[in-house]
């Protein structure tokens, strides 16, 4: 793992979409196809925006994969991640070679079989991903399940995970956000060949910490990022404050 500190979250974004990019068109190179995962939430606004904006991808070539979905959450939904994902990133750039969602609407057993069944076909060259407030990778919260097999997992989100979508303006209340997920395991995460996590806002200031420089444990789920051969962490000046 290796850190990287930009003074604001527009350079942080920017740097991370350009690595991810110059991953992506290597992958392409390498084999013929990429494929990724995208993150969603504020988090990675501009590394997306970057990712969009750079010359040279032949997205005809990438096969995207996302994170994480709310179990029971309709695309019309402003806090759906499959909106997100639909409107910032897919409407925007060229036909992809294939665009794996998590459909939060479907039976979650069989939507997680369906989306392991994919990705185990199509092993993962650039994951990005971000950090939340409670150290979460993905919806994986704390005590995070760090040897569980499966891909794709049913999980319950906690207090302060719940909080964070709610202050990010997702929701109008705590009461609206779900109790529920489905979540890219971490197992899964941690088996994709490069991994771009971006970090902006000094609110994740102590999950940062936490995850970058206290010992791996599942109570900081990120912190198992620390194992990842090649891995790059993004900060700007209020995510890195307490580094």
């Amino acid at each position: 793992m290796k850190i990287e500190r930009f003074e604001t979250r527009q350079d942080l974004g920017k740097h991370a979409g350009k690595l991810g990019a110059e991953w992506i068109k290597q992958a392409i190179a390498e084999r013929g196809e990429a494929n990724i995962i995208l993150a969603t939430g504020q988090s990675q606004f501009e590394t997306i925006e970057t990712l969009i904006a750079t010359a040279g991808i032949d997205w005809s070539k990438v096969r995207m994969f996302h994170l994480d979905e709310y179990i029971g959450m309709p695309i019309t939904h402003k806090a759906s991640f499959r909106k997100y994902l639909t409107e910032r990133f897919v409407a925007k750039v060229d036909p992809l070679l294939e665009v794996i969602l998590i459909n939060g609407e479907n039976n979650p057993e069989e939507e997680c079989e369906r989306l392991e069944k994919k990705i185990s076909a199509h092993p993962i060259d650039v994951a990005f991903v971000g950090i939340g407030e409670n150290g979460h990778l993905a919806f994986n919260d704390p005590p995070a399940d760090f040897d569980v097999e499966d891909a794709y997992l049913i999980v319950n989100l906690d207090q302060q995970c719940r909080q964070q979508q709610m202050g990010e303006g997702w929701f109008g209340s705590l009461e609206e956000v779900p109790l529920q997920a489905i979540s890219m395991s971490i197992k899964q995460i941690m088996k994709s060949k490069k991994i771009v996590c971006a970090v902006p806002d000094e609110r994740k200031a102590e999950a940062v910490k936490n995850c970058l420089t206290l010992p791996i444990s599942n109570l900081n789920p990120s912190s198992i990022l620390q194992q990842h051969e090649d891995c790059v962490v993004f900060l700007d000046q209020g995510s890195s404050s307490k580094l």
